[in-house]
């Protein structure tokens, strides 16, 4: 079943003639290339980057489907997510009619995207144990309601919600919702990637910047109906992912089973410090995790992120946050990292 774009998807971007590059024109091979204005000669060292890349990325995605088990066509691949949800923003929504829900405390860039676009958001806060609030949520749902992001595993919680709860808004929005599994592979929960054919109005979002360990090379995945995805990349700009970017995506996709240990390896580390973490007297709270952080309460966090800092230990402040009153969130680290923060809060508790 394929989603009613003419309900969700702005008229005018539904009828935009996209740009049309050199390599959209022409994809096959050839001995030589005069049509997209190239630098014939290329560099001394690295003559390969003188051409532009596959604007497409149909290598990756031919690769990146076998793993995910979906069709090449139902992937969009972006600068980070980031790209993703900023064009799922403007494809979607009018400023003057439209507005997306969000549910806080979540990822920032929803609202930061929404904002650029001047269009307005609706709240629907988590309830204080992190998961979604149903019956608030599906009450603020309107036919202007374009876009609902739902975290999950949700950060700065590092909980992943109820699939249920996430069945129930699917059922109910009259737009597409935006289920972003940034942090799916670090949970025991699976990803909603099989339900793409069940619902027609889901995107899911992920990304190489996690378990892939790649965040330096801003590698943003949208899974979605083949209908949606054209708009995506009709959209977008015309070379949003560069050769070198590709080529290592690439490579890392022949490496799926060490992706996968280093998954085990951040769980691992993830149990022995919420163990640690938990023993100590300054804590006193360690959330549930289902990602590759941990969402820490103590009773003077501004004071104890100051002086990690000082220590040369980079946490985030999260306390001001909606419902992580006092809390930091801390990143899984290496065994060398982990045991150097827990030193040193260690001498912060005896100080």
């Amino acid at each position: 079943m394929s989603p009613d774009l003419s309900r969700i998807i702005r008229p005018h971007v539904l009828n935009l003639k996209p740009y049309s590059s050199a390599r959209d024109e022409f994809t096959g091979e050839a001995e030589v290339f005069l049509d997209a204005n190239e630098n014939a000669f290329g560099s001394v060292t690295h003559a390969v980057f003188n051409r532009y890349p596959d604007p497409l990325q149909k290598a990756v995605k031919e690769k990146l489907a076998v793993v995910k088990g979906v069709s090449p066509d139902q992937i969009f691949l972006g600068n980070g997510s980031d790209e993703a949800i900023d064009l799922l923003v403007r494809a979607c929504c009018d400023p003057a009619r439209d507005h997306v829900l969000l549910l806080p405390p979540t990822y920032g860039m929803y609202q930061v995207s929404a904002d650029i676009a001047a269009v307005k958001t609706v709240l629907a806060p988590l309830r204080p144990d992190f998961q979604i609030d149903l019956p608030e949520t599906i009450s603020l749902l309107r036919p202007g309601t374009k876009l609902v992001f739902i975290c999950s595993p949700n950060n700065p919680s590092g909980n992943a919600m109820d699939p249920a709860h996430i069945r129930q808004v699917l059922q109910h929005a009259p737009g597409l919702v935006v289920l972003d599994e940034a942090y799916i592979d670090f949970a025991p929960e699976k990803s909603f990637l099989p339900l793409l054919a069940e619902f027609p109005n889901l995107v899911i979002l992920q990304t190489f910047s996690k378990a892939w360990g790649l965040a330096a090379l801003r590698i943003g995945m949208a899974f979605a109906h083949p209908n949606l995805i054209a708009v995506l990349n009709r959209i977008k700009a015309p070379y949003n992912l560069n050769a070198v970017t590709q080529q290592l995506a690439l490579e890392a996709l022949e490496r799926v089973e060490e992706k996968n240990r280093m998954v085990t390896g951040v769980l691992e580390e993830r149990e022995k410090l919420v163990a640690a973490l938990s023993e100590l007297p300054l804590v006193q709270q360690v959330f549930p995790s289902d990602a590759n952080f941990l969402l820490v309460k103590f009773p003077e966090p501004d004071r104890i992120y100051q002086y990690l800092m000082e220590q040369g230990i980079i946490v985030r402040n999260r306390s001001k946050v909606l419902h992580c009153a006092g809390c930091l969130r801390i990143t899984v680290g290496t065994v060398e990292e982990n045991e150097k923060l827990l030193e040193k809060l260690k001498a912060f508790g005896n100080s």
